[in-house]
């Protein structure tokens, strides 16, 4: 398809800044392709247990994000030292991790980095690298001198919450954001970006959720920074994923089953959930365990196997996550659904409202 089909135009004021306060009291616009009437209607987030049935289960990624935007000085032999900056995305070994790098193009295979420098200091408190491969779009692989447990505690000493760069444009990240930008349920380090739609459950709204008789179950998918990537190509099938790595457990994906089985429905809680589950799922609907990385990249005219309802935030246009929502609540819909939340003030992006999701079928 034509990637221009999932443009549209987006005021800069829609772009939110802070989050909702508290979490859940963010507008949620419920889209229904298949009602006759009201297919939208406007809601808050804590309006969520409404919507839900007892025996429904919500799938939630519990990845963590870690501050990966780093900066720091790049060294290299007969040449004097220039700063830089990694964000990075993901882990691929004990002491290496891939990274989006600026500048990326005056960087070489064989560079020392040291992050946590600016130049004006000595080197006490940096994380040394060395700038082991090179790829496209200031795509590097860093490897660092430290491994393990030590290398996450010093990527946790001099790195920063890497903020989107619709909202880093517009401010500087502070210490708000480490609270800000993390699920209430974070719990597997990884993520070098949040899974926004979870960022508006509190446990006020996970009581209610409870009551309903709903259940909560946990998935881990590692979001990268490609997630931002935009895409630059002119027609989908020549754009080239992201990949990210996460995993389904067992236990999960035989409590998924079940629910299925006695005909719940499964709701994903943002596209990261919806993507991990339905790179574990069967052409039946069945959900495996599963773990490995997945460039699953989901247009008009996907088959969804396993998820019913999807609640995400609003997305950049011509972005592959808006192709998503598009392939699971429909194309024109999802026009109309972004008309009407820019028309009526829904504030967009990680920090912004969400939406609710039936799947068209």
């Amino acid at each position: 398809m034509r990637v221009d089909l999932f443009d549209f135009d987006l005021p800069d004021e829609r772009i939110a800044l802070r989050p909702a306060e508290p979490r859940d009291s963010a507008r949620l616009l419920v889209v229904d392709p298949a009602a006759r009437k009201a297919q939208l209607s406007d809601h808050r987030v804590s309006d969520l247990p409404s919507f839900l049935r007892a025996g429904d289960a919500l799938v939630f990624n519990d990845t963590k994000v870690i501050p990966a935007q780093l900066e720091g000085i790049r060294h290299r032999e007969g040449a004097g030292g220039q700063q830089v900056s990694a964000t990075l995305h993901m882990r691929v070994g004990a002491s290496r991790w891939k990274a989006f790098a600026k500048p990326g193009k005056r960087i070489k295979i064989g560079d020392r980095i040291s992050f946590g420098h600016d130049g004006s200091s000595c080197l006490l408190g940096t994380l040394e690298c060395t700038v082991e491969e090179k790829g496209e779009g200031g795509e590097v692989t860093l490897a660092f001198d430290l491994s393990g447990p030590m290398l996450d505690e010093a990527i946790h000493s001099v790195g920063h919450i890497p903020l989107p760069p619709y909202i880093a444009a517009k401010r500087a990240e502070d210490e708000r954001d480490r609270a800000d930008y993390q699920t209430i349920y974070a719990r597997e380090e990884g993520a070098v970006a949040a899974p926004t739609a979870g960022l508006h459950f509190t446990p006020d709204l996970f009581e209610a959720i409870d009551n309903a008789g709903v259940e909560r179950h946990f998935v881990t998918l590692h979001v990268g920074a490609g997630t931002f990537l935009p895409m630059k190509v002119d027609d989908t099938d020549d754009h080239k994923m992201h990949v990210e790595s996460g995993y389904v457990s067992a236990q999960t994906a035989a409590s998924l089953n079940a629910v299925k089985a006695r005909g719940g429905r499964i709701i994903c809680v943002g596209t990261t959930s919806l993507r991990l589950i339905e790179s574990a799922a069967q052409e039946n609907g069945e959900i495996s365990a599963w773990a490995g990385a997945t460039g699953i990249f989901i247009t008009p005219g996907y088959r969804f196997k396993a998820v019913d309802m999807l609640m995400t935030n609003f997305h950049l246009p011509r972005s592959t996550l808006f192709m998503l929502v598009s392939a699971f609540a429909g194309f024109e819909t999802m026009h109309a659904a972004y008309r009407h939340a820019i028309s009526t003030g829904y504030r967009f992006y990680s920090y912004g409202d969400s939406s609710l999701l039936f799947r068209k079928d």
